[in-house]
């Protein structure tokens, strides 16, 4: 929607109307009332305050600058003026350079803006009867006291009309637009009222204001204090109650007041609490299956037959281990592997295959129930139909709407930024720079594979163990895991470091493409940002699950790496539990990082803000002070929230066959992170625009992407990188006759039969260990699982036919799991609706109430004017269509 408002503006920078001719805000003293929301006439209430530093005490600019800074100033207040905004400037108590000017919209501006915003009001209150959940009164125990957060009635609504102005309920005009709707089509006029124009590009909006230092800072206020109740009776406290009731550590195992908090902030930042509640609770159930799982994993890990013949000195201590690289690296006895072997049977246990089916599962009843529970908010906060017939066009699109097309569906000219050619051009471009920085990051991790690959031979000649060494340390710091560790830490930091660059690259990238509204806008750098942090992150875990130690080669004939770095190798148990610690490392480091960057930066800026104004506690400060030394929100809003949740959600879905207290660790995480952004929002940070919203936007087909890949991998897991597969193979066919000697099914002997033997003699030139060869034997046993026949025969280090029947049994696991929690997650989709019986009569009751109220009253007015005209009219049409026989 592009509105037309008759402003005054700046023909150019050169040429200034008369300053008779520009209006300005009545200038007022303080007047010592600190918790006011009202101008000093205490009737009107302040829905805006703008700020800005008073050009004539400003020496960081030239004076020609200052004067131009002035110049767009008073032009853009006078237009507010001309368009029904009231203002009033104040000093500041604390410093005298700055100004607030606080902006208050009349009666007649709220309704005319309010009709063409299409914001839905209050018609009457819902009459449908409801039947109380039989859940109802163990849910009560949750909930927040309703005697101190009443519950907000619910009333039947429709997109506001002047003309139908008696239509709807309004009991007192001075409550009928809330404070948040108030700011919001406050701010609405501030984005599109004009202050110049300069070779006929128009110049508009409080963001260009902001971004060129001409207003410092532009915010609604908050009601009150958050630590104690306002002591202006007209103010009622909201804050306070949202930072008692709902911010506050104490009330950790308490439901949220989302009602209160969308009425507070808005429905964009109450979606975002809904949802993440939603997750929370819904990780409770995954959390507890998880821990099941584990527990499993220890109580059976005592059981597990080929740890105890790694750690058995007449199987373990008589099996050696080729090198694991080349010349420095020395041959090892199997047994140094005891203590990982032991941890790899808590998580490599039949628990991690039931677990990684129940979570595919887990993940479907999450996302359907949340589209149940998404359809009951949007109705609630009047969001159904949004999109197609609130949102606006934002202003940087129609700064640029320079070119004239002809819309089919309208057959009129309109304006856009750009041609067909153009949007071609912008879109190959944006989308190569995409793959180039997505390159980028992949370099980045070959560098860390690389890293992996050199330090190894470090640590292999400085961790070297001995065949007959005992030491307890290196029985637990092995070269495989001092490289694990340091290349995870390194990874983390890599991470941290290029998140920073392609958060920046990824907004120049949108903000080239110039999306039309908001939403668009969101939605387009949310692709961008999720497609950068899932490489980012992701990708070194990609690695070690599925690359690791699957293209080695044997110990006679190995792979390199650019012609010089040997490839890694995987322990004997695999590489699952290397795959463990690397998704500790990085979600416990994110964890810790994402609450010091949140939580400690804005309250040490707070801190540091409170201490330089010296003269604070001697004087009365007013709220519009108080907020302006908060921390702005950002104009990213609750962008790096949701980004940071959905990381979240991809470690907890991609990859939890590898680690089952995943889910437990991300409830934990949760619970504290709810009442965190809820305490940054209500302590830390100026109340935020209240801004709509229908759903969770383009983070709702990400969570579907995720969710269906999370099979793929998960089951990728446990064939590929888990031991599962070989072990329950070697338990069926090759434990007994006719290719193993046992009478009956058995682990035993496991470990002897899957480690493929190789003939030192063998060693090429360029590979044999500088360590000389202890006792009698001439042959060594490969690291990892390989599967190939021994040497002297015929096809010797070829793939046996154990070999053969292992990649068998996981393709054919592979396929049989991903079918089979796909089909339960088609059935689940179909059988739960999307929207519940309750939501849908509610909308049909709306929609009837407004067809009745805003349209049937129009034709009985008609026909009430028109008297005997109207009734022959509708008898003459009804004559028209009455059949002949009549």
């Amino acid at each position: 929607l592009v509105l037309e408002l008759n402003q005054m503006i700046i023909p150019t920078y050169g040429t200034v109307p008369d300053q008779q001719n520009l209006h300005t805000p009545d200038w007022v003293d303080f007047d010592d009332k600190p918790d006011s929301l009202f101008f000093k006439d205490g009737q009107r209430r302040i829905d805006f305050v703008l700020v800005y530093e008073d050009e004539s005490k400003k020496m960081t600019h030239k004076r020609s600058d200052r004067k131009k800074q002035k110049r767009k100033r008073q032009v853009y207040e006078s237009n507010l003026i001309n368009n029904g905004l009231q203002l009033e400037a104040t000093r500041s108590v604390l410093d005298e350079k700055l100004i607030f000017v606080k902006v208050h919209a009349p009666w007649d501006v709220l309704c005319t803006y309010a009709e063409v915003m299409h914001i839905k009001l209050p018609l009457q209150h819902n009459d449908l009867k409801t039947r109380d959940s039989a859940f109802n009164w163990f849910s009560r125990l949750f909930r927040v006291d309703e005697n101190i957060i009443k519950p907000e009635q619910e009333f039947f609504t429709a997109p506001f009309q002047k003309e139908h102005l008696s239509n709807f309920y309004i009991q007192d005009k001075d409550t009928f637009f809330n404070p948040a709707t108030r700011s919001r089509i406050v701010h609405f006029i501030l984005s599109r009222v004009e202050y110049a124009t300069k070779n006929n590009v128009k110049k508009f909006g409080i963001n260009k204001l902001l971004d060129t230092g001409i207003y410092k800072a532009a915010f609604p206020l908050h009601d009150s204090s958050f630590r104690h109740p306002s002591t202006d009776p007209n103010c009622p406290s909201e804050r306070y109650l949202l930072y008692r009731e709902w911010a506050h550590p104490k009330n950790i195992f308490k439901l949220q007041p989302l009602d209160f908090i969308r009425k507070y902030y808005g429905e964009k930042i109450g979606i975002y609490f809904a949802w993440l509640g939603f997750y929370t609770n819904m990780l409770t159930v995954a959390a507890v299956v998880g821990v099941g799982c584990f527990l499993y994993g220890c109580v059976t890990k005592d059981n597990c037959t080929w740890s105890q013949e790694v750690c058995d000195p007449s199987i373990g201590g008589t099996i050696i281990m080729c090198p694991q690289c080349d010349k420095v690296c020395t041959y090892w006895n199997l047994t140094i592997t005891c203590e990982s072997s032991k941890k790899l049977c808590i998580f490599d246990s039949f628990g991690t295959l039931v677990f990684a089916v129940f979570m595919g599962i887990w993940v479907t009843f999450f996302l359907e129930f949340w589209k149940r529970r998404q359809a009951e908010l949007e109705y609630e906060w009047d969001t159904v139909e949004y999109l197609e017939q609130e949102e606006q066009v934002r202003p940087e699109y129609e700064a640029r709407c320079t070119h004239v097309v002809m819309n089919e569906i309208t057959q009129q000219e309109e304006h856009v930024p750009y041609t067909a050619c153009g949007k071609c051009i912008r879109m190959t471009f944006c989308t190569s720079a995409i793959l180039f920085w997505i390159l980028l990051i992949i370099a980045s991790v070959v560098g860390i594979i690389v890293y992996r690959l050199s330090v190894f031979l470090v640590f292999s000649a400085k961790l070297s163990q001995h065949i007959s060494g005992t030491e307890a340390l290196r029985k637990f710091l092995t070269p495989q895991t001092a490289t694990s560790v340091t290349a995870s830490l390194i990874s983390f930091v890599v991470i941290m470091i290029l998140n920073i660059i392609y958060e920046k690259v990824a907004i120049l990238i949108t903000d080239f493409e110039l999306p039309r509204t908001q939403t668009d806008y969101e939605n387009s750098l949310t692709t961008k940002m999720f497609l950068f942090q899932f490489v980012n992150y992701y990708s070194s875990c990609f690695y070690i699950a599925f690359f690791k130690g699957k293209f080695v080669g044997h110990p006679g004939n190995p792979v390199y790496w650019l012609g010089k770095y040997r490839n890694e190798e995987c322990d004997p148990g695999g590489c699952l539990l290397e795959l463990t610690t690397q998704l500790a490392i990085i979600v416990g480091g994110k964890a810790i990082w994402n609450n010091i960057q949140e939580v400690l930066l804005p309250l040490i800026k707070n801190i540091i803000g409170r201490y330089s104004a010296a003269a604070r506690s001697e004087k009365v400060v007013p709220r519009w002070e108080h907020d302006y030394h908060l921390q702005p929100i950002g104009k990213l809003g609750l962008f790096y929230e949701y980004l940071e949740m959905v990381i979240q959600f991809g470690f907890v879905t991609l990859f939890v066959a590898s680690f089952p207290l995943a889910p437990l660790l991300a409830l934990m995480n949760n619970m504290l992170e709810i009442r965190l952004d809820a305490w940054k929002l209500t302590t830390q940070f100026r109340r935020m625009v209240p801004q709509k919203a229908q759903d969770i936007g383009a983070w709702q087909p990400i969570l579907q992407g995720i969710a269906i890949l999370a099979v793929v991998t998960n089951a990728m897991i446990i064939a590929f990188t888990s031991d599962m597969i070989p072990r329950l193979v070697y338990y069926w066919s090759f434990s007994v006759p006719p290719y193993g000697s046992h009478s009956s099914h058995t682990m035993k002997g496991y470990i002897n039969s899957t480690l493929s033997v190789f003939n030192i003699s063998d060693f090429k030139n360029a590979s044999k260990p500088f360590s000389p060869w202890f006792g009698n034997q001439t042959t060594c046993r490969q690291v990892y699982r390989d599967l190939r026949y021994p040497p002297g025969h015929q096809h010797q280090y070829e793939h046996n036919i154990y070999y053969w029947h292992v990649i068998a049994a996981k393709l054919a696991f592979i396929i049989v799991m991903e079918h089979v929690i796909y089909f339960v997650k088609f059935i689940i989709s179909y059988a739960i609706p999307d929207v519940s019986q309750k939501t849908k009569s509610k909308v049909k009751r709306e929609k009837y109430l407004t067809q009745k109220l805003l349209h049937e009253n129009d034709l009985k007015g008609v026909k009430k004017n028109m008297g005997k005209i109207a009734d022959k009219i509708i008898r003459g049409a009804d004559s028209t269509f009455r059949p002949k026989d009549e």
